[in-house]
């Protein structure tokens, strides 16, 4: 369905696509772009608690100048997949997202066990967690804002980790010591047995790509355009 719907939208390497371009004068049409605020609803099924996400003026230019992404942009994307793909779907019980304003390397600093508490909390909604499912977790490093991936299989003891730059989780060893902590304690409350330790695996690419260009970017980029547009967030 992504495929297809990414084949549906123009776009032209190096220039922007019609349908960036509509929603770029739709913003410069609006009063968002005097300082004024739209909010995205993010229902509890997305991210395991219910609530509002605040979209400015910069987080459009963003989008719109190919700028390193912010929460709100990560966050709405999110929400397009999950109502594109997932919504009244058994891919719901199959993969689960964890929001990127609870979890990141800045409240790690300041409280790692609030933080540890709110994955277990997260963990403690989807339910049953023995069959095989992934909570996806989108994190900020706070090294420059850069972003990386964490895919947690909670049955299988298994952690997945892409970074876009090279080296591993050793690099964030504040985040790995809260991730393993808060599954093991969610594996506690529910009485799983630990048989192994919790393995970490460095996915360096998905297999349909071995590598990630600026057309590919571009194609997300106006599939969440056209669902700002057709959501009329603007």
């Amino acid at each position: 369905m992504l495929d297809k719907a990414s084949k549906e939208i123009p776009t032209t390497f190096g220039t922007k696509s019609q349908i960036m371009m509509s929603l770029e004068k739709m913003v410069e049409e609006s009063d968002i772009i005097h300082d004024t605020i739209r909010s995205v609803d993010m229902d509890e099924s997305v991210f395991g608690i219910a609530h509002s996400e605040l979209i400015a003026k910069e987080d459009m230019q963003q989008l719109f100048e190919h700028e390193e992404l912010g929460i709100a942009v990560i966050h709405t994307y999110i929400r397009y997949m999950y109502d594109t793909l997932m919504r009244g779907t058994e891919l719901c019980n199959r993969f689960n997202f964890i929001a990127a304003s609870r979890i990141n390397t800045t409240f790690i600093t300041k409280n790692p066990t609030s933080v540890m508490n709110e994955l277990v909390d997260r963990f403690m909604v989807a339910g049953d967690n023995t069959t095989p499912s992934l909570y996806f977790l989108p994190f900020n490093s706070g090294n420059g804002g850069h972003w990386v991936l964490v895919a947690m299989d909670l049955s299988r003891l298994m952690v997945y980790y892409l970074d876009s730059l090279p080296g591993n989780w050793s690099k964030y060893p504040s985040m790995k010591k809260t991730v393993d902590a808060a599954i093991l304690k969610f594996r506690s409350k529910k009485n799983y047995r630990n048989r192994k330790d919790i393995t970490w695996v460095r996915v360096q690419y998905f297999d349909e790509y071995k590598s990630y260009s600026r057309a590919h970017l571009d194609e997300m980029k106006d599939e969440l355009c056209q669902f700002i547009i057709d959501h009329r967030i603007i």
